[in-house]
C-alpha cells in the first residue's frame, strides 16, 4: 500500500495516495478575497437591474467595476456610485445614486448635459476648455462651495484625455432652473449647460448631500476608446 499523505487544498485537508502535493493547485488569499468580491458585485448588479428596468446593463457593469477600483484605492467614502447615462435622452431619467451598501437606489432624476453635446441626445464630447460639451469618464467628488449656480459640487476627473480637465473647465454639479419635468414636457427636453452636470432645483441639495465628498460618479456613453483605455473599467484582476 502506498503511503498516504496530507495536502493543504483551499484550506481543506486532502488524503493522497501517491500523488504530489506540488501537482495540487492553490488559491491565493488575494485571489480569494477577488472571487468573493467579484460574486458579491454580481449578486448586487442583478439585484439593482430587477429593480430598475430602465438603467443600462453596460452602464452598470462598468460602473461597478469603477467602484470597486476606486475603493481599492481607498478613495471612496460613501459607498455611493453615481451613474450617468448619456446614451438617453435628456427629458428621461438617467442620473442614478445607488447605495452600494444595499444595491439601492436612492434618487433617479433628470441632468442636463453640454450645449454642444446636443439639444434631446448627445453626440459629441469633450474635454477641452470653451468646449461647452459634456465629458464622459469616471469622476470623484469633490467638497461643495457656493457658487455662480448656488451650492455647487466640485468634480475631479480622473480619465486621462477624457475628463481631466474637468477642474479646469469648472465642471461642476449644480442646480438650474431648466432642469425640470416640467420644462421637459414643455420643450421636449431639459436646457443645457456649459457642460456641468446641473439637476433641477428640487433634486440637487439630495443629490449633492449623499455624494459630496469622496464617492463615485461614472458619466457613461458607449464610447470603446475610453472602454477600452480607461483603468476604471478593467474587471478587477485577482
Amino acid at each position: 500500500m502506498s503511503k498516504l499523505s496530507k495536502a493543504m487544498y483551499l484550506g481543506v485537508t486532502v488524503l493522497t495516495a501517491g500523488i504530489s502535493i506540488a501537482a495540487i493547485p492553490k488559491m491565493t488569499a488575494t485571489g480569494n478575497a477577488t472571487t468573493v468580491s467579484n460574486n458579491k458585485m454580481a449578486q448586487k448588479e442583478q439585484t439593482l437591474l430587477a429593480a430598475n428596468p430602465t438603467m443600462s446593463k453596460k452602464a452598470l457593469t462598468l460602473g461597478i467595476r469603477a467602484y470597486e477600483h476606486i475603493r481599492a484605492e481607498g478613495k471612496d467614502s460613501q459607498h455611493m456610485l453615481t451613474i450617468v447615462n448619456y446614451n438617453k435622452p435628456s427629458d428621461e431619467n438617467r442620473l442614478w445614486v445607488i447605495n452600494m451598501k444595499d444595491a439601492k437606489v436612492k434618487y433617479n432624476t433628470l441632468v442636463a448635459q453640454g450645449k454642444n453635446t446636443g439639444y434631446v441626445k448627445a453626440t459629441s464630447f469633450s474635454n477641452d476648455p470653451k468646449s461647452l460639451e459634456s465629458s464622459i469618464g469616471v469622476f470623484l467628488t469633490g467638497d461643495t462651495y457656493n457658487g455662480e449656480h448656488g451650492n455647487s459640487l466640485r468634480l475631479i476627473g480622473l480619465d486621462k484625455g477624457f475628463n481631466t480637465n474637468a477642474e479646469q473647465r469648472a465642471v461642476v454639479m449644480h442646480s438650474a432652473w431648466y432642469v425640470s419635468h416640467q420644462f421637459a414636457a414643455a420643450h421636449g427636453r431639459v436646457g443645457n449647460s456649459w457642460g456641468c452636470l446641473a439637476l433641477s432645483k428640487r433634486m440637487e441639495p439630495k443629490v449633492v448631500n449623499a455624494i459630496k465628498d469622496g464617492s463615485v460618479i461614472v458619466s457613461y456613453y458607449p464610447n470603446q476608446q475610453w472602454e477600452s483605455h480607461s483603468p476604471y473599467l478593467q474587471p478587477m484582476s485577482a
